[in-house]
């Protein structure tokens, strides 16, 4: 599994019109190659009536799957600008579709190529991206003599500190970067003076919103 990779919010769409062309772009997050496929076909049934449904996703861990489809479009001009668009921005498991409805003025290929580009960006931009962190869950179980010291301290440091059960103990349910888990249980070690009882439980991809792919990961 990827300690981390970037991709969209679940769905969106924003519409841009140029040269008298409406371009409406829709973002759908995919998992596998039916569900992009499920997809264009649910976007092709809502515009039945625009003169094109131009279409690409990419798909997988390393990007195993990546299609494009020009919709009538002369070659290379609309599907292949939406999956460049979509290697741009570092994004996996993303499928878009960019409907065309054509306002009588011709782009040439050039500027379709500029206008289904644009309108993807802007979809993207639009739906918003996340970035999914692979992180190692812990159960942590302290007395209700140490909840204060120890709940505070989580809440300012870079562990995530998801929930808390009251139970005759009480059990912290924190999460951390995979590459930290060491230094986590040190950590934990030492502010509970090793009274804590500190279990692994799942691991599990949490989303972090992001404006941009090119963000410090750190």
């Amino acid at each position: 599994m990827l300690s981390q990779y970037y991709t969209t919010q679940k769905s969106g769409s924003d519409e841009i019109t140029i040269q008298k062309s409406r371009f409406i772009g829709t973002v759908r997050r995919v998992e596998t190659e039916e569900q992009a496929q499920e997809f264009i076909e649910e976007m092709k049934k809502k515009y039945h009536d625009a003169t094109h449904n131009c279409s690409a996703y990419m798909i997988g861990e390393h990007d195993q799957i990546q299609k494009a489809n020009d919709d009538g479009e002369p070659s290379g001009t609309a599907g292949v600008p939406i999956l460049e668009v979509i290697k741009k921005q570092h994004l996996k498991d993303t499928a878009i579709v960019v409907t065309r409805y054509f306002g009588g003025i011709k782009l040439g290929a050039g500027g379709l190529i500029r206008a289904y580009s644009t309108t993807a960006s802007q979809a993207i931009k639009t739906t918003g991206m996340v970035k999914r962190q692979l992180m190692q869950g812990y159960a942590v179980t302290i007395d209700y003599t140490l909840l204060g010291k120890t709940e505070n301290a989580l809440r300012n440091s870079s562990y995530l500190l998801e929930s808390i059960d009251y139970q005759e103990k009480v059990i912290l349910h924190v999460y951390t970067k995979v590459s930290e888990t060491q230094t986590f249980t040190q950590w934990m070690t030492e502010l509970t003076n090793a009274l804590a009882d500190i279990k692994e439980t799942e691991k599990k991809y949490l989303e972090i919103p992001v404006t941009s792919t090119k963000e410090n990961d750190d």
